[in-house]
This record gives structure tokens, C-alpha cells and sequence, in this order.
């Protein structure tokens, strides 16, 4: 990797991953995302990336999200101070999705939690959120437990229906995994964080690797014909076809698990319990129900709803907003998350978006709007 970082217009000096060089290789097109350079798409383009990821397997570099080990006495018990998971019962070798909470209920960022092996808890956050999130584990958890930051490691996703078959040829134990397992196993010469997970929607891994094999691992993984590279364009059309939300977009400070159709991460007995942070708001919220709610929105006519575009309902009084928006290439039509309050949150409602003030019919869909095909146990 080049020791000089690229600078942004604004003069602010960018962060690189391990695989920048190799991205600028293969002609992509580099944007700021989350203070780091970053690829927006390849040649081919967004569209043809994204049904290329949803046929055979995309590879995503996302080594700008934060990579930690959290270790201790009992890391398990001490992160669930600041979560509403249950990691005291997490399994060795299985991931669990959870919620980083304020006093107020109110979600700091989300992110993943395994138990690939006997070291610790391994945390993966949002690039965005990892220094904050560190430094609020940290100091939290002092005298208890203690976060060592993995900066020596890249991180990259193989995600759609040919990733396992291509993933096997490298690592044939990855093939034996199921959705939401975690392994540290051998592969393209050095040890490897793998976990059978993504942001697609699709059957897929992410792997966590040793910062200098990462190129190596990348490039051989594009020689395989199945495989193609995917920029965040494609990530972000992808995740929103899934109806997975966007920390920073769908999610933030002031959005409780309830309102961001996130009720699933708590766990039962910590919801018995109350012994998370928020405790209180979501007991409230989980009894009387929340004045918002997150819904998936199809576009019937008209350009597609981007974030921060109104939602009314059909008389036109505004009764919310778009969080995410864009075209699904799968569907072809406009799809979106958005806030509404509880009484227009039921499927098939008929409501409207307000783009560049006018008026488009949509309604509201179930989500995922595209169906997930992980590979869970039977």
C-alpha cells in the first residue's frame, strides 16, 4: 500500500485500506466514504454490478469498518452492558447482530459480535461510528474488559449464490458453515476471521484478514470467473433491496431498536430482565407501541424517493420521511425506507412521496422487498 494517503477537495487527507492500490488497478471509480478512499463502483457500473452479485458472487472490500477484540474475565457478560443481546449464552462459533444503546434507548451504532474461537469476542462496527464506538466500550468496560483495535487486518465480503462453491476451493471448511457462524480457519496461507454473514441478502462471507496477504487473497479470489469486483454503489442498492437499514440513514442516536423494526435483537431475557441500556423507553415502547416505525416503501410511479424526500398520506398531510431511497435493479422501481407513525405501517397502505415536490403514489411493502437466501441449518 502506497505510505502517501490521497486528499480529499476539501483538504481533508483520506485513509486507505490494504486493497486501494488494487482498486485503482482495476479502473475504479474512488470516493471519500466514512473518512476513508474508497471504490463507488467499477467500469461495468452500479447496475451491472449489482445483478452480477445477485446471479453468481460479488467482492466487496470493507475494510473500513472497525475490527476489534474484546477481552477480559468474562467479556461475554461485560458487553452486555452496553447491548441488549444475549452474549452470556453465545455459542463458540456462532455471530450475533446487535445494538450499541444511549442512556435513552436511543441506537449508537449497530454492529456484529462473534465467537469465531476461544479469544475474546470479536466486534466488527460501522466505519463511521468505530472510533466513537471504541472509545464508549472502552471506557465503559474499564477495570473489566479491554478492546484492542485490529488495524493489521483487512476485511473483505464475498457475497452471492456461487460465493460458497467459489470460497471452498481456498477454504473448504467455510462450506460447512451456516448463516451467522464464525470460524478462525486456515486459508490462502494465513489465519482467517470467517464468518457466513453480509449485507446482500444473499448466501455469502465476510473475511477478516492479515492486513499484508490481503491483495493476494483479493486477487485470487478474482480469478476465479464467478467472481467480480463490487463498489459501494452496488453495496448500497443491494442492502436496500434486502430492507437491511444504514446506520447513519435509517438509524442514529434518537431511534430506538422498536421504531427501526429491530425488536429481534433483544433478547428475552434481557427484555424480562430490563438490564440494558434504555431499558425503560423500550419496555414503554414494546407495552404502548412507538409513535414511528420504520416501513419499506415501493414506488408505483414517478423517479424514485431519495433520503430526506416526505411522506404523506393520500389526503397530503406529511406524516414522515425517506431514510433511503433509490432504484432497485431487481425490481425495476423505486424502493425506500422510510418513518411513519403506527397507523399507516401496515402493508398495502397507500400513501405518497414528495419528489422534488410532487407527489408520487406509493405503498407500503414488507421487507426485505427481495427475498434473503441465507443458509441456515435444517
Amino acid at each position: 500500500m502506497s505510505d502517501q494517503s490521497p486528499e480529499h477537495p476539501s483538504g481533508k487527507v483520506l485513509k486507505t485500506t490494504p486493497l486501494s492500490e488494487a482498486h485503482v488497478a482495476l479502473g475504479a471509480r474512488m470516493v471519500e466514504f466514512a473518512g476513508y478512499q474508497m471504490p463507488v463502483q467499477y467500469p461495468e457500473g452500479v447496475l451491472k454490478e449489482h445483478l452480477w452479485t445477485r446471479e453468481h458472487a460479488g467482492l466487496f472490500d470493507v475494510s473500513h469498518m472497525g475490527q476489534a477484540r474484546l477481552r477480559g474475565a468474562d467479556p461475554l457478560a461485560a458487553f452486555e452492558t452496553l447491548t441488549p443481546g444475549d452474549f452470556a449464552g453465545l455459542k463458540p462459533g456462532k455471530q450475533r447482530y446487535s445494538l450499541l444503546l444511549n442512556a435513552d434507548g436511543g441506537i449508537v451504532d449497530d454492529l456484529m459480535a462473534a465467537r469465531p474461537d476461544d479469544d475474546g469476542l470479536f466486534v466488527v462496527v460501522n466505519g463511521a461510528c468505530k472510533d466513537n464506538d471504541y472509545q464508549l466500550i472502552s471506557a465503559a468496560l474499564a477495570g473489566t474488559a479491554e478492546v484492542e483495535r485490529l488495524e493489521d487486518r483487512a476485511l473483505i465480503a464475498l457475497q452471492g449464490p456461487e460465493a460458497a462453491a467459489v470460497l471452498k476451493q481456498h477454504v473448504p471448511e467455510a462450506a460447512l458453515m451456516t448463516f451467522m457462524e464464525a470460524r478462525t480457519l486456515p486459508g490462502f496461507g494465513v489465519e482467517l476471521i470467517v464468518s457466513r454473514s453480509g449485507y446482500t441478502g444473499e448466501d455469502g462471507y465476510e473475511i477478516s484478514i492479515p492486513a499484508h496477504a490481503a491483495t493476494t487473497v483479493w486477487n485470487t479470489l478474482l480469478a476465479d470467473p464467478r467472481v467480480k469486483p463490487i463498489g459501494l454503489g452496488a453495496r448500497d442498492s443491494l442492502r436496500l433491496e434486502a430492507g437491511l437499514p444504514l446506520y447513519g440513514h435509517d438509524l442514529d442516536e434518537t431511534v430506538s431498536p422498536i421504531e427501526g423494526d429491530l425488536g429481534f435483537a433483544l433478547a428475552r431475557r434481557r427484555r424480562e430482565a430490563g438490564d440494558f441500556p434504555g431499558a425503560a423507553r423500550i419496555g414503554r415502547e414494546l407495552d404502548a407501541g412507538p409513535a414511528r416505525v420504520r416501513v419499506g416503501l415501493k414506488v408505483l410511479e414517478g423517479a424514485p424517493a431519495r433520503e430526506g424526500a416526505e411522506i404523506a398520506d393520500e389526503d397530503g398531510a406529511v406524516i414522515g420521511r425517506v431514510t433511503s431511497g433509490g432504484f432497485s435493479p431487481s425490481l425495476r422501481q423505486g424502493i425506500a425506507l422510510g418513518f411513519v407513525p403506527p397507523l399507516f405501517s401496515e402493508p398495502g397502505t397507500r400513501l405518497k412521496v414528495i419528489v422534488r415536490g410532487k407527489p408520487q403514489a406509493c405503498e407500503v411493502a414488507k421487507t426485505p422487498f427481495v427475498t434473503h437466501r441465507y443458509v441456515r441449518k435444517l
